[in-house]
């Protein structure tokens, strides 16, 4: 995966920017755009990052440099699939391999994405599916790595939680994690467990 000084540009470069009369209001609206994108993964990382916009070509504009390996993006919620997210190098390697609709993603090892903010896609199944109903996906992070329901044991399907194969059957299958890596109560030194359980309504009427 490239830095993202190859294949970028910085704002300030881009033309119109910081145009006559509307350089404050550009600045409020990167600013949001930095604040959403920020959100996009666990602030560990997100406070060090850098911040940018993707084209459809995969070119990266760059909103504010950060100092690790992290890119994230504020994503657009005009534009089903293009949701906020942060992304490590591998990660970023697997997207724009999926935006070029490569045969196979090229990433070397495994990538990983957080989209702790939701997100919203047009298949489970088909990684260059375009037209599609969207399907609502709540917060959740991916390990970008090729993964095989059938000898995982795991599901393929959609969940509210817990984790399933996206992509299953295709080179582009990856492990689908719904939820956030902290979910779930901390174990200290002393405790003893408890278990609990939750019921549902009855399906009988």
């Amino acid at each position: 995966m490239d830095s993202p000084d190859a294949g970028s540009q910085d704002r300030a470069s881009v033309p119109g920017a910081g145009g006559n009369g509307s350089a404050a209001m550009e600045e409020r609206v990167v600013e949001a755009k930095i604040a959403r994108a920020m959100l996009s993964g666990p602030r560990a990382i997100t406070r060090d990052a850098t911040v940018a916009e993707m084209g459809v070509d995969g070119e990266i504009v760059v909103l504010r440099r950060g100092s690790n390996d992290w890119i994230c993006f504020p994503g657009d919620e005009n534009d089903v699939g293009n949701v906020p997210m942060c992304a490590d190098p591998m990660g970023m390697q697997w997207m724009r391999d999926v935006l070029a609709r490569k045969p196979r993603p090229t990433n070397a090892a495994p990538g990983l994405v957080y989209m702790l903010c939701g997100a919203a896609q047009h298949s489970n199944t088909d990684p260059f599916d375009r037209t599609s109903p969207p399907i609502p996906i709540g917060p959740h992070w991916m390990i970008l790595w090729p993964f095989d329901a059938r000898l995982c044991g795991l599901p393929s399907t959609v969940r509210d939680a817990g984790v399933w194969v996206m992509f299953d059957g295709t080179p582009y299958a990856y492990l689908h994690v719904c939820g956030t890596p902290w979910a779930g109560n901390e174990y200290k030194p002393g405790q003893i467990p408890i278990w609990t359980m939750r019921f549902g309504p009855s399906e009988e009427p």
